[in-house]
């Protein structure tokens, strides 16, 4: 048979479509089943940690806002008395107390004020370390890590004792006398925030020293090429390429700051003259403690925890609307 013939029979042969492969038979599991395994490997890595965090979280915030909803105080401890529930009565007697809200304002302002000076401190000192040289940023870094080793109570003692009217050095250098910094409301949050910056921004500082680093070098090298000043290439370069970093010790500063207790605690004997530099910490304190009233004090946890979920959702999601990947 001549070639010709043989493409002509070849031509006129029927084509045979070849059967699709069924997924899951040969070549590998079905993409759904691959999908389906890739969706759940971050929470199978997880799972430990939420495990350990479930175990320590759950059960006391429960107990917490049970207590709240019911008539708890010291008759009631001791078995003197039953314990009845109140439903919303103990937040009703809560926001019904002129107090609560005078305090709640002033914590709010009294985190802010330290969130803002602990991010400015420790940003600024982390643009530093980059700058000096190797022998002056690990004298700068071990300085840093021992304010932040520090206990509360030790450095809180530490500062009164600095800023104390009759024997601290700080009013022998100023030329103030026996000025009491503990004395007037505004001096005393001002030396409480002193301190909680001392002991907060060695972990902003670290932290965005680190990320620093991961930047390129051709980036900086570049803005400064192009005649940008330092303050420049924080904002325009350095800010936005660190904002996941920024976003976390932000959070991390706002949960810190605003369930301070030691600090304010024991610089201010209790809260101030007549409660006049009371935060809510110290103020669910004295309402349980002080004054046995458990299911207040309760009421005010409460009342911080649905506070600080509010502001880090918010925040959150204020990020996730400008696409940012966290």
């Amino acid at each position: 048979m001549t070639h010709d013939a043989l493409a002509e029979r070849a031509a006129r042969a029927p084509v045979t479509k070849a059967a699709p492969r069924r997924p899951g038979r040969r070549g590998g599991p079905p993409a759904r089943s691959r999908r389906t395994g890739s969706r759940w490997t971050p929470w199978l890595y997880l799972a430990p940690a939420l495990a350990v965090l479930g175990g320590l979280l759950v059960n006391p915030i429960y107990q917490l806002g049970l207590i709240s909803f019911l008539e708890y105080t010291q008759a009631q401890v001791s078995g003197g008395q039953p314990t009845t529930f109140q439903g919303f009565g103990n937040y009703a007697t809560l926001f019904a107390d002129d107090q609560f809200w005078q305090v709640l304002l002033a914590t709010v302002l009294f985190a802010a004020a330290c969130v803002l000076a602990t991010l400015a401190a420790g940003c600024a000192l982390a643009v530093l370390l980059t700058r000096v040289r190797a022998v002056p940023r690990l004298a700068l870094m071990l300085a840093a890590l021992g304010a932040w080793a520090t206990p509360a109570v030790t450095g809180s003692t530490v500062w009164l004792f600095l800023f104390d009217p009759d024997f601290g050095p700080v009013n022998r250098v100023l030329g103030l006398g026996d000025h009491s910094w503990t004395y007037g409301r505004l001096s005393a949050f001002a030396l409480v925030l002193l301190e909680v910056v001392w002991c907060s921004f060695p972990f902003v500082m670290v932290t965005v020293y680190a990320g620093i680093r991961a930047v390129p070098g051709e980036v900086l090298e570049a803005a400064a090429l192009d005649g940008a000043s330092q303050w420049r290439i924080w904002r325009s370069v350095l800010a936005p390429m660190l904002r996941p970093i920024l976003v976390v010790v932000t959070i991390q500063s706002v949960i810190w700051d605003f369930k301070v207790f030691t600090q304010i605690y024991v610089m201010t004997n209790g809260g101030g003259i007549a409660g006049q530099n009371l935060v809510l910490n110290v103020y669910a304190y004295q309402k349980a403690f002080a004054a046995s009233q458990y299911s207040l004090g309760s009421a005010i946890g409460v009342v911080m925890l649905v506070l600080l979920l509010a502001v880090t959702l918010v925040y959150l999601r204020l990020l996730r609307r400008q696409g940012e990947e966290l």
